[in-house]
């Protein structure tokens, strides 16, 4: 009997696929039967009818692959594996398993998503929802697994009475069973599939305050959400993005009865306790003194954590609620460029259309937010402040209990602060004071242009995937195709008030380009998803609507990532600075060894003699466990280290190819190394004679006099325009005045008549209309000399007050 990984896949796929008598094959993955030529209809019916899929694949980040047929109303599992025979290949299994849902479905998928375990299988599309969950029994008609499929909130979403869309849906990140709901009428519901498929386990009613500008209705309509990640109080935040582009924030939320790591939780824990209850604001003391009650009642074993010292892996979260406050809708977050607010505010001055997808991503300690507009933009921002949860006491939630006064569910409507508090600038909230419940503002990172078509109708719906491998990598899936976007400068949480002089923008790779023309029937992409495995090794896995299938390597790819080093630190070429962590060759589960051994419960066997069949059965027995115990586990340590042989060599090369480029750096520095110091002892040189010279022109006379200014350097200027123009002027008015009294007083010959009356000479007199012109023109040209006088000092004075000003500008 045969033991392994390809008998028992081999036998996997006898029992359960379309010709269970065939021998399992395996093909490199695009030239799977699945992706043929015969299945081109149902996608060319769909690319004509308009209603183009959006992402019909799937990865359970294991083994098996998931491809939604819209035609045939199935799914199809394809077991694969990574990097065989090459690190290049990705081989699939033929046939491959099909999965139907044990009742109709009335709409057209547009989208599928697996859970976090890959038990269950998300359906999605513009008239429906169901969940399919994927280990079903096998069909007895057409070899097919009949699975069941559940419909999540059918009197909620799909009754007859009422017209709630479905907006986004989504699996929870820290449960198997949790789905979150945003709907048209702008409520963010959590279902639990475990208890109830019907009616949500919580209910957030998103209602917007007035903030004094005038609203309109794209402010007010949600467009999708995002769950946070694994890092403070993010991992109990729900994001909410609106179709204007703002951004709100809901914390906290937790599924109940998930489960979650015990040093996330001591973290946000001590968290609260340091910065929040020995704050000297009331206001702090209160929201932290909230966060820890909130904290010790739904991780009720979290304080016996820190008072006794016992140390779990994780803890399981407890239906609770306050019965006397209600979640805050936190925002909208205000935006800022590099330590200045946006000027735009919301809205990106480069982004067109509207908001139509967001997207969390955790890279290092920063919190990523990209939300895709439809103009074929990406907006890049960064939290630059820490999430913290905020209530409101003025409102009471409605709760749900059963006969024992357990929470079964909690409804409570989330309101936005529109306190002067809550609305502070980005400048005018101060570093060191937390726990106010100010929302934290984001940093704008970058715009992408993804250069898409202006002439589509509606705008483009663009779609975008976080990479598993490389966290500073994510992929956008659009009308004409794939793209990698990479930020190399993340992480930038050391930057110095998150600005980087150095800082390079995105870099844009078109990944698979799709040929879209005028014929409708051409092709596009409706399914992407990225695959890696524990090598570092990672593919790109796109199928079209022709139903063909494209796998691309994304090795070429990793080397764009800058090497990053932490210059303040004085172990700069340490060894631990510059070795890498070795990588994980050997998987887990054989590192742990083989699995206990539970022995059956047998009689003693002393009293069993070995000749009788009791003792024949026990020792057959006992050997049947041993077998499966140690003998399928020395066989799957000599199949994985005889698989791992080539990869370890590879890895042993590459690092010996690397030692030897290092070795030939060396030398060529130490060969550059003399006429460095030469160039060194040049430029010290020229340094002191340099400063030698600075100290000369120091001790000249007219260094410490303030040189002019601008608004004076002006003046001058415009005094040297009119030099000599006034003066000119006044010189030829008086000769033009001049004139005009020599031709208006002529001088007539004098006539004097005697009186003999007293023997006094009487003058004749002259005509009295004649001396009043004289006396007038006499008292202008006097007059017009007092002028002339006046301007004659003040040009003289401002001709010194020049001089002077030359003398100190020289």
């Amino acid at each position: 009997m045969r033991f392994g990984l390809d008998e028992a896949v081999e036998e996997e796929g006898r029992r359960s696929s379309l010709t269970p008598t065939k021998a399992v094959e395996w093909l490199p993955l695009d030239k799977h039967p699945v992706f043929t030529a015969a299945a081109t209809a149902s996608a060319a019916e769909v690319v004509a009818s308009g209603r183009t899929a959006r992402n019909l694949l799937a990865w359970d980040g294991d083994s098996r692959l998931y491809l939604w047929d819209n035609r045939l109303q199935c799914l199809h599992r394809i077991s694969i594996r990574l990097g065989e025979p090459e690190p290049s290949f990705v081989l699939a299994a033929s046939p491959s398993k099909v999965l139907k849902a044990d009742v109709g479905l009335e709409f057209e998928v547009d989208r599928i998503s697996i859970n976090r375990n890959g038990s269950a299988l998300l359906l999605a599309g513009s008239d429906g929802l169901r969940v399919m969950y994927l280990h079903g029994h096998s069909s007895s008609d057409n070899q097919a697994i009949i699975c069941r499929a559940v419909s999540v909130g059918s009197e909620i979403y799909y009754g007859k009475t009422n017209a709630i869309q479905i907006l986004q849906a989504s699996w929870h990140p820290f449960s198997e069973t949790h789905i979150g709901i945003l709907s048209s009428d702008s409520v963010f519901r959590l279902f639990d599939l475990s208890l109830d498929i019907g009616q949500p386990e919580q209910e957030y009613y998103l209602q917007q305050a007035a903030l004094g500008k005038p609203r309109n209705a794209a402010s007010i309509c949600p467009v999708d959400f995002a769950f946070g990640g694994d890092h403070l109080w993010d991992r109990f935040s729900v994001f909410i993005l609106y179709t204007d582009g703002s951004i709100y924030t809901i914390c906290p939320i937790v599924p109940f009865r998930s489960v979650h790591k015990v040093e996330s939780l001591l973290e946000i824990y001590a968290d609260a306790q340091t910065l929040g209850l020995k704050s000297d604001n009331s206001i702090a003391v209160n929201n932290s003194n909230m966060a820890v009650s909130w904290l010790e009642a739904t991780f009720s074993e979290l304080a016996q954590q820190l008072s006794e010292g016992v140390t779990l892996p994780a803890l399981r979260a407890r239906p609770y609620a306050l019965f006397d406050a209600c979640l805050t809708l936190q925002g909208p977050l205000n935006k800022i460029c590099h330590g200045e607010e946006d000027s735009s505010s919301i809205r990106g001055a480069q982004c067109e259309g509207r908001a139509c997808n967001l997207i969390y991503h955790l890279v290092s300690k920063d919190s990523i937010l990209v939300t895709a507009w439809s103009g074929g933009q990406l907006q890049v921002d960064a939290l630059a402040d820490e999430i913290q949860p905020v209530w409101r006491t003025d409102s009471a939630p409605r709760l749900c209990v059963d006969s024992y006064d357990h929470i079964l569910g909690v409804a409570m409507i989330c309101e936005s602060d529109s306190s002067e508090a809550a609305m502070l600038k980005p400048d005018q909230q101060l570093d060191h004071i937390v726990w106010l419940g100010h929302s934290p503002p984001l940093l704008r990172i970058a715009i992408v242009d993804l250069a898409l078509p202006k002439n589509t109708e509606g705008g483009h719906n663009i779609l975008m995937f976080a990479d598993s491998l490389i966290p500073e990598r994510m992929y956008t899936l659009h009308i004409g195709g794939v793209d990698s976007i990479l930020l190399p400068y993340l992480p930038f949480t050391n930057q110095a008030g998150g600005k980087d002089e150095t800082m390079r923008s995105p870099i844009v790779n078109a990944v698979l380009t799709t040929c879209l023309g005028e014929s409708p029937l051409q092709s596009s992409v409706c399914g992407f998803t990225p695959l890696a495995d524990s090598f570092g090794y990672s593919w790109v896995v796109g199928v079209t609507s022709a139903q063909e299938c494209v796998v691309l390597d994304m090795k070429s790819c990793n080397s764009l990532l800058p090497i990053q080093f932490d210059m303040d630190k004085d172990d700069l070429f340490s060894d631990q600075e510059m070795v890498p962590n070795p990588p994980a060759i050997i998987s887990k589960e054989l590192l742990a060894g083989p699995k206990a051994i539970l022995l059956p419960q047998a009689p003693n066997l002393r009293s069993i003699t070995a000749d009788s069949i009791e003792g024949r059965s026990a020792l057959h027995q006992y050997c049947r466990i041993f077998h499966e115990t140690y003998v399928e586990y020395g066989h799957m340590v000599y199949f994985e280290l005889k698989h791992h042989g080539p990869q370890i060599k590879k890895i042993i090369d590459d690092m010996h190819n690397r030692l030897d480029e290092a070795k030939n750096k060396l030398a060529m520095v130490e060969d550059k190394q003399l006429m460095l110091d030469d160039r060194i002892a040049s430029a010290i040189k020229k340094h002191d004679d340099l400063e030698l010279r600075l100290q000369r022109l120091r001790n000249l006379p007219g260094y410490h006099k303030k040189p002019l200014s601008r608004a004076e350097r002006d003046f001058k200027a415009e005094l040297n325009s009119f030099e000599g123009v006034e003066l000119d002027a006044l010189h030829s008015t008086i000769e033009a005045l001049k004139g005009r009294l020599k031709r208006s007083s002529p001088s007539p010959p004098s006539y004097k008549t005697k009186s003999r009356i007293g023997h006094h000479i009487i003058p004749k007199r002259k005509n009295n209309p004649q001396d009043a012109q004289i006396s007038q023109l006499r008292s202008a040209v006097e007059k017009l000399s007092l002028v002339n006088s006046e301007n004659t000092t003040k040009v003289k004075v401002l001709e010194t007050a020049l001089k002077s000003r030359e003398i100190t500008e020289c």
